[in-house]
């Protein structure tokens, strides 16, 4: 019978993590289909993505942080490109995200010019302001400013000559107040309310370019959000000793602005923090994790490393020293403890139109959503002993 009864358990056990795995699944195939178009600043992206999430929170009975609104406002200026993106360089018609992108912070053009060669890589028209780069891969990004030029890169395995006439049709507008929302909510502890962990993702991503080409931003990041939706559900019907507390930051991918105006305008005192958790390229893992601050935080590196030494859950875990890349770092700047955890291996799309869910494997998931949850327990256990 008691063998019967831990079989079951097991098997209550394993199915709920599959249910998990679906459910990220889920909300990964939700936030980086077309519908939110990136999650950026065209076509309501991320105001969608905003609307949706905090929806999600309100269905797991958080408490928002303030006691008032899950939505934590600010704004910013960005560069957007709303409408026509087209490129045709020798009278070959380009594919924009395919073939290629426009820098950020350019303006709009409408022209068909002749380029001169100045390097193997480099083609320019200097009375148009016009600047063409063959490059070896196309990565985009977002810029805050507008700029009196047009850089446009363009993949060099796209065309068979070099770029020596150019048709460019580009329509840019500037926002100089762009206004979105961080999202924040939390699981008040029934022993220490006052100490807190946080678990960090941003829900922005790249947006348009153009109205016709969208990046998806599967991997970066709707596979972060996941995990934290993930943990919300789990620790809002598994209060702990601490709170629990979950923020989707927007504004990461033009500035870490996000996670800066919290920091900036905290929502609950930043020295109540005991420890964050930034999640942020979450959807592969077969060749395991990297814990960004991990030298400087060697005892609750070490404490991730026992726990998965003892479950065998993850491939490896990799120490990386202090680097500004994501969400936590302002956290950082302001005293608190804070480490990034992003994954390893898998597909290697990055800030372009092939971070798509149907190949985001997401096959450590599971185990690593167990090794968090055992490394808040392990944390609260160790921090109590002090």
């Amino acid at each position: 019978m008691k063998l019967r009864l831990t079989l079951l358990l097991l098997f209550i056990s394993s199915f709920g993590f599959s249910q998990d795995s679906l459910f990220a699944r889920k909300i990964v195939d939700t936030l980086s289909s077309a519908y939110f178009w990136g999650r950026g600043y065209t076509k309501n992206g991320v105001h969608k993505a905003e609307s949706y999430l905090n929806k999600q929170f309100k269905s797991y009975n958080l408490s928002p942080m303030d006691g008032k609104s899950f939505l934590q406002p600010f704004s910013y200026s960005v560069n957007t490109f709303p409408g026509e993106m087209e490129v045709s360089i020798n009278g070959q018609k380009l594919v924009s995200g395919k073939d290629f992108i426009v820098s950020p912070e350019s303006r709009g053009i409408n022209i068909t010019t002749q380029l001169i060669q100045k390097n193997s890589t480099h083609f320019i028209d200097t009375a148009n302001r016009v600047l063409v780069i063959l490059e070896d891969k196309l990565t985009w990004s977002a810029n805050q400013k507008a700029a009196d030029y047009t850089i446009i890169d363009i993949l060099k395995k796209s065309i068979e000559n070099p770029p020596l006439t150019i048709s460019v049709n580009i329509e840019n507008k500037f926002v100089k107040h762009f206004n979105t929302s961080n999202i924040c909510g939390i699981v008040k502890g029934t022993k220490y309310p006052d100490s807190v962990i946080v678990y960090t993702a941003h829900y922005d991503h790249l947006g348009g370019m153009g109205d016709k080409t969208y990046f998806p931003g599967a991997n970066d990041n709707a596979s972060g959000v996941a995990q934290v939706l993930s943990l919300a559900k789990y620790y809002s019907v598994h209060p702990q000793s601490y709170s629990m507390a979950f923020i989707l930051f927007s504004g990461e991918e033009i500035g870490l602005l996000g996670s800066q105006y919290f920091t900036e305008n905290p929502l609950i005192p930043l020295k109540n923090i005991s420890f964050l958790v930034n999640l942020d390229l979450e959807g592969t893992g077969n060749e395991g994790i990297t814990v960004i601050n991990a030298t400087i935080f060697p005892d609750q590196f070490n404490l991730l490393k026992q726990i998965n030494n003892k479950e065998k859950l993850l491939p490896k875990i990799v120490s990386r020293g202090k680097a500004a890349n994501s969400d936590h770092y302002p956290f950082s700047k302001n005293g608190v403890n804070a480490i990034y955890i992003y994954t390893m291996g898998g597909i290697k799309a990055y800030h372009d139109i092939y971070d798509i869910s149907a190949t985001l494997p997401m096959d450590e998931y599971s185990n690593l959503f167990r090794l968090i949850v055992k490394f808040n327990d392990a944390l609260m256990h160790e921090q109590a002993d002090h």
